[in-house]
């Protein structure tokens, strides 16, 4: 039986969750209201698309990437005719190639709600590390400054890419990328990834330090 202590820290665990939520929800509203048909909008770890629908509704060019191809599928029958969304097949990083993508412990038990997890960075919770599938790879600040250089900005990049922010985000702070882009933001993982705290704790400090939060916020779900 569950004590009544740890009962009351689950519950707060899923109010703060609840409001997390309906924060980004609010936001992405905002964001989808502003956009105009040739904005730019980046959704990087695009999951099943709820998001990439959000923004394509709007008329903005829309590139979603996503590495699961378990995923892939999904969002290639979703946006199937949809000129304005260009699905890429790969993870982002801070340089190209291919990398291991490692899938939630209980995958085969339940992909579906499993499939948020899938990541690139060893060391997460529950993750079955002795296991993989190769996946692309795209250098993401080169194809931002490509983005840039086609586009004058880039109005809107989500992140949610379970760990692998941290690296990517550290780099596009270093190369002053943030400076294009009207806002950026991401979900951070240091409660899955234990080890990378400190670093997670220092790249907030940071950022914050160069950039309003109506800029770069981290606290996307």
């Amino acid at each position: 039986m569950m004590a009544e202590g740890d009962a009351l820290r689950k519950l707060k665990r899923r109010h703060k969750r609840d409001l997390r939520y309906a924060r980004a929800e609010g936001m992405l509203a905002g964001v989808v209201s502003m956009l105009r048909p040739g904005d730019v909008a980046v959704d990087c770890g695009a999951n099943r698309g709820d998001v990439t629908a959000q923004l394509a509704a709007s008329g903005a060019q829309v590139h979603a990437f996503e590495p699961d191809p378990f995923n892939l599928e999904k969002l290639t029958e979703r946006f199937a005719g949809a000129v304005n969304v260009h699905l890429h097949a790969a993870a982002v990083g801070t340089s190209a190639g291919t990398i291991r993508l490692m899938r939630a412990a209980n995958w085969e038990a339940n992909p579906e709600l499993a499939s948020v997890k899938s990541t690139v960075v060893a060391g997460g919770q529950n993750i079955a590390e002795g296991e993989g599938i190769e996946v692309a790879l795209i250098d993401f600040p080169a194809f931002l400054r490509g983005l840039v250089a086609a586009h004058g900005r880039v109005a809107f990049v989500k992140m949610d890419i379970e760990g692998a922010e941290l690296d990517l985000l550290t780099a596009m702070l270093d190369q002053r990328l943030f400076d294009d882009i009207q806002l950026t933001v991401a979900e951070t993982h240091e409660r899955k990834f234990k080890d990378l705290r400190g670093r997670f704790a220092a790249l907030r400090t940071a950022i914050a330090e160069a950039y309003p939060p109506t800029r770069v916020n981290l606290d996307w779900i």
